[in-house]
């Protein structure tokens, strides 16, 4: 639900935005998701001791840097409408948007077994090619039996499996007698 509510939030601060602007607010947003993190933050910002003004004061002190009026009326929209924990949301759906408009998205390689990072490096490059997008993929060691490869932004999941190859060749084999 918070992502739909992010989502129109965004939509209306990145109307007539360029590229500069989105990668701005993108990596601005995601420092301020970081807060949500620290609990004396996060006591502060669900405190009813501390008033409207000072929150407000704390999160525009936060996004000063970025010189920015819309940024400025969207941490007075967010904080007037009590909806301050979306912003980890809207950080998150940033990433989303920029990987779309710049094609640039990262996955991962999960498997029981090393991999070699030249055949990485190739699975990285074919995807991209495949989907007409640079993707970056980074190995995680776990107990998959198989292998996996994921870029959650493009919808992607590849795995095989070697369970599931070892039934198919058993299953060959007793078709074939």
């Amino acid at each position: 639900m918070e992502e739909l509510i992010a989502k129109r939030y965004i939509k209306a601060l990145l109307s007539d935005s360029d590229l500069e602007f989105v990668k701005n607010v993108t990596l601005l947003f995601g420092i301020l998701s970081e807060s949500f993190e620290n609990e004396k933050f996060l006591t502060i910002m669900a405190s009813s001791e501390i008033s409207v003004q000072d929150k407000t004061s704390m999160l525009l002190d936060a996004v000063k840097p970025a010189n920015s009026n819309k940024i400025d009326n969207l941490i007075k929209l967010l904080v007037e409408n009590k909806r301050i924990n979306i912003i980890p949301a809207i950080a998150c759906e940033l990433k989303k948007d920029l990987a779309n408009l710049t094609k640039t998205y990262n996955g991962v390689i999960s498997s029981d077994t090393d991999i070699n990072p030249s055949v990485i490096e190739d699975l990285s490059k074919g995807l991209g090619k495949k989907f007409n997008s640079a993707i970056s993929l980074s190995f995680i060691k776990n107990d998959f039996n198989g292998i996996k490869v994921e870029v959650n932004d493009l919808g992607i999941e590849i795995n095989f499996s070697k369970d599931r190859i070892n039934s198919q060749i058993i299953e060959h084999i007793i078709k074939a007698i």
